[in-house]
C-alpha cells in the first residue's frame, strides 16, 4: 500500500469557506477606498486652485508681467488662467459665478466632478 498524502475534502472545503468570509468582509472595504480617493483627488485640485490663486496674486502685487488678471472674470476662466494646466473638464466643472472686481477680494468658486454629486469650494484671490 502506497502512502500518499494531500489535503482532505474537509479541510478543502474549510478553506473555501474561510476565504469566503474574508472575501465578504473585505470587498465593501475596497469599494468604499474608490469614493475617498476621488474626494481626496477634489481636495487636491481645489488646494491646487487656491495654491494657484495666492501665487497669481503675489506676483500682481509685485507688479509682473507674469500676474493673470482674474478680478471680476467668470471663475471657469479664471482657474484655467492661473493654472499650469487646465483643468481637465472631462473630470471637474469649475463654477461661472463672477470673481470680484477688487483685486485682493476672495471670491469663491465651486469645483464638481462630472458624473457625481462631489463638490468642493476654492476660495480665489482677485487679482489685477
Amino acid at each position: 500500500m502506497r502512502n500518499q498524502s494531500g489535503f482532505t475534502l474537509i479541510e478543502l472545503v474549510l478553506v473555501i469557506i474561510i476565504l469566503g468570509i474574508l472575501a465578504a468582509v473585505a470587498v465593501p472595504r475596497f469599494i468604499n477606498l474608490s469614493s475617498e480617493a476621488q474626494t481626496a483627488a477634489l481636495q487636491g485640485t481645489v488646494g491646487a486652485i487656491e495654491s494657484a490663486s495666492s501665487i497669481n496674486y503675489a506676483a500682481s502685487a509685485v507688479s509682473t508681467s507674469q500676474a493673470y488678471k482674474t478680478a471680476g472674470i467668470a471663475c471657469n476662466t479664471a482657474v484655467n488662467g492661473i493654472m499650469q494646466q487646465p483643468i481637465n473638464t472631462s473630470k471637474y466643472t469649475v463654477s461661472t459665478n463672477l470673481l470680484p472686481s477688487t483685486a485682493g477680494s476672495v471670491g469663491s468658486c465651486t469645483v464638481t466632478v462630472v458624473g457625481t454629486s462631489q463638490t468642493a469650494t476654492a476660495s480665489v484671490l482677485a487679482a489685477n
